[in-house]
């Protein structure tokens, strides 16, 4: 079977669940296989109700201080502004009280803040956003923000594959009003690009019309799992051209997320169409 598993819930809150549910069952395979488990997740709109789901209800279900968290992609912005992806696991994902002295500075020089929040217990060292605040801060751009973070993949990350490409136990996706997935747009010149990650120029034909730095859009197809999470009527357009036309990954970059291994959870109104 080449095409990947869709699920169609009734609404979002139902596939935040059912996504939530698959995410543990993933990463705990991950941990009693390799002793560890790779997870790098994503922004935007489809990660909340995930997160709330494991920081509550699913909290307790697995070891996370055997998870390692990286991320897909990220806005070029410090880590506390409203368009940052890490923002919102931090916000709604880790447990503050899992980082040492409940203040401090994580493995790419985040800073965490004071006080408890309750969440999962990742450990600091095993948090890896792009250290974008770093490069802001030091006048660097999104390509040295991109090299730094290959160079943590390089020395944290997980197993490479035997074509050098580093392969996630997990990979979260969302998928972009254009088609696109991480920061991977239509045309773009990453497909191009042998680096594990890359700088990306500010898209002018989507919202937020700011720089990125984003993986390679090779590790998608790497990664042991993929979870897809996408819903709303606005959805069903570009989700029956990802999943019911031909492949053209140029021009669909989610269509990367098509793939055996991957499960989508679409609501009825993303799915309509399909």
């Amino acid at each position: 079977m080449d095409e990947p598993t869709i699920v169609t819930l009734a609404d979002p809150d139902a596939c935040a669940s059912a996504a939530a549910e698959r995410i543990v069952e993933i990463l705990d395979v991950a941990i009693d296989d390799r002793g560890e488990a790779h997870w790098a997740t994503t922004g935007g709109s489809a990660p909340g109700g995930i997160y709330r789901n494991l920081a509550s209800q699913l909290r307790d279900e697995i070891d996370w201080r055997k998870v390692r968290l990286w991320w897909t992609d990220e806005r070029f912005v410090p880590y506390d502004h409203p368009l940052s992806n890490a923002k919102i696991a931090f916000d709604l994902l880790l447990d503050s009280g899992a980082f040492s002295g409940e203040s401090g500075t994580g493995a790419s020089g985040f800073d965490v803040m004071s006080g408890h929040q309750p969440g999962v217990p990742i450990r600091t060292g095993d948090v890896h956003p792009f250290p974008t605040g770093e490069a802001i801060g030091e006048g660097r751009d999104p390509d040295w923000c991109a090299a730094r973070y290959v160079g943590e993949l390089r020395a944290d990350g997980p197993d490479e594959n035997d074509d050098g490409i580093p392969m996630f136990d997990l990979m979260l996706l969302g998928v972009g009003p254009d088609g696109h997935v991480l920061s991977v747009f239509p045309n773009s010149e990453a497909f191009d690009v042998g680096t594990w990650a890359l700088g990306v120029p500010a898209p002018t034909h989507v919202e937020p019309h700011v720089a990125r730095v984003s993986l390679n859009p090779s590790l998608v197809g790497a990664a042991h799992e993929v979870v897809v999470v996408s819903h709303g009527d606005g959805k069903a357009d570009i989700l029956r051209d990802v999943l019911r036309s031909d492949i053209e990954l140029r021009r669909l970059p989610a269509q990367l997320a098509r793939r055996p291994g991957a499960t989508w959870f679409l609501d009825r109104a993303a799915a309509r169409l399909l």
